[in-house]
C-alpha cells in the first residue's frame, strides 16, 4: 500500500463545503493511461469525481468531505490518526488500492465514484442520482459504498430525519419572570415530552434515538429568552420512521393534534392534559427530510451486521444493488481520537477485491 499517498490525502483539509481542493488533488494523483477521469459540479461550489476503467459493472464509492475540526495526520507504528482517517479517506484509499490491484490483473469494468457533501446532507449523492444522463449505465452496476463498518457488510442501516424547531417567548427582566415567557423553558418542556414517548424496538435496527444540535438562544443572562432555535435529529428504524414524521408534524402550534403533560386535580389523581400545552403553542417545526431505513446486499462469505448511521447509499437509488462496507470503527469517527490501523486498511483492500470478484462471478 502507498501509505505516503494516504498521508498526503490526510494533509488536505476537506471539511464539508471546502472539499473541492481535495477532489482536484485526487484527480491529479489518480490519473493514468487506462483511466478516464471526470468531475461534475454539484452546484454549491463542490464537485463529484469519477475515475473509471472502461464501463463499470462494479462502482466503489465514498465521500470527499469530513466533519470539523480538521486535524493533521500522525503515523504511530501501525496506527494512523487524524481527521478523515476512518471517515472516509481511509475508505477512499482502500478502494483506490483495490482498483490498482484489479487494474494490474487486467480488469477494466470498474470505477471509483467520490461524492461531496455527505456529512451535511448527501448533496453530491443527490446531484449524481438526479443526473438525467449518467456517465455509465448505473442500472447494470453494483455499488459498494465505503463507511466505517469494521470491515463488515451492513445488512441494514437506520434512517435519519432532521427538524428545525423554534420556540417564541416574550422577553422581560429576569427578576420578574411572570411578566414574560421563556423560550428556554418551553424548550425544556418539549424535551421532557419527547423523552416520554416510547418508540417501538425494531427487531433488526433496535432502538430509535435522537439528539439536539445547533441550539441557539442569544439572550443576556438577566433577560428571559424571547427565541430559541435548534435542530432535532432522529435515527429511525423500520418500525419508527413514519411514527417520527407524524409526531413532529402534529406536535406544534395552536392546532397541535398531540397532547402532552399532566395536571393535578383535588383528589390527588393525575389525568392527561386535554388541551395543547403552552410550549406547543409557542413552537414551530420545519422538516428537512432525511433518509429512510435501508437494507443492503450482503455477499456470502463476508461478516455482516446492522448499523445505526446514515450514508450516501440510500440516496443513490439509480443503483439497484448496493453494498455498505469499509474499514475503521464508527465509534472513533467524528471524534478527536479518530484513527485507523494499517491492518484494517489491508483487510479492506482484500475485501474490496474479493467483492468485485464475487459480483463478477455471480453475474456471469
Amino acid at each position: 500500500m502507498d501509505i505516503d499517498l494516504f498521508l498526503d490525502m490526510l494533509k488536505i483539509d476537506s471539511t464539508s463545503s471546502i472539499e473541492a481542493e481535495f477532489a482536484d488533488f485526487l484527480a491529479s494523483r489518480f490519473d493514468g493511461p487506462q483511466r478516464h477521469i471526470e468531475t461534475f459540479d454539484v452546484g454549491d461550489g463542490s464537485r463529484n469525481l469519477l475515475v473509471r476503467w472502461g464501463v463499470p459493472k462494479v462502482v466503489y464509492c465514498s465521500h470527499l468531505d469530513t466533519v470539523p475540526p480538521y486535524s493533521p495526520p500522525t503515523l504511530d507504528v501501525d496506527v494512523i490518526r487524524g481527521r478523515g482517517t476512518c471517515d472516509a479517506k481511509g475508505q477512499i484509499f482502500a478502494m483506490y488500492e483495490a482498483c490498482k490491484v484489479l487494474e494490474d490483473r487486467g480488469y477494466s469494468d470498474f470505477g471509483l465514484l467520490l461524492l461531496s457533501g455527505e456529512e451535511t446532507g448527501s448533496f453530491g449523492a443527490k446531484a449524481f442520482n438526479s443526473m438525467p444522463s449518467k456517465p455509465f449505465p448505473t442500472e447494470d452496476a453494483w455499488l459498494i459504498v465505503g463507511e466505517p463498518t469494521d470491515n463488515c457488510m451492513a445488512s441494514a442501516a437506520k434512517g435519519t430525519k432532521s427538524f428545525e424547531v423554534t420556540f417564541e417567548g416574550r422577553a422581560c427582566h429576569s427578576g420578574y419572570p411572570d411578566n414574560g415567557e421563556s423560550a428556554i423553558m418551553y424548550f425544556n418542556d418539549f424535551i421532557t415530552a419527547l423523552r416520554s414517548i416510547v418508540f417501538p424496538t425494531d427487531e433488526v435496527l433496535g432502538a430509535t434515538t435522537w439528539n439536539v444540535g445547533k441550539l441557539v438562544s442569544d439572550n443576556p443572562q438577566n433577560i428571559l429568552s424571547e427565541r430559541l432555535t435548534c435542530r432535532v435529529y432522529f435515527r429511525t428504524t423500520f418500525e419508527s420512521d413514519e411514527m417520527v414524521c407524524n409526531i413532529m408534524k402534529n406536535i406544534a402550534g395552536p392546532q397541535a393534534k398531540l397532547r402532552f403533560g399532566r395536571r393535578r386535580v383535588q383528589d390527588g389523581s393525575d389525568i392527561v392534559a386535554k388541551e395543547v400545552a403552552p410550549w406547543q403553542r409557542a413552537m414551530s417545526v420545519k422538516a428537512f427530510g432525511g433518509d429512510t431505513p435501508s437494507r443492503f446486499e450482503v455477499l456470502d462469505g463476508f461478516p455482516s451486521k446492522p448499523v445505526a448511521f446514515g450514508s450516501d447509499a440510500p440516496q443513490l437509488t439509480c443503483f439497484p444493488n448496493r453494498i455498505l462496507c469499509g474499514p475503521g470503527s464508527i465509534l472513533t469517527a467524528h471524534k478527536d481520537e479518530e484513527h485507523i490501523t494499517l491492518l484494517d486498511l489491508e483487510t479492506a483492500v482484500d475485501n474490496y477485491v474479493k467483492m468485485y470478484m464475487t459480483i463478477i462471478q455471480k453475474n456471469n
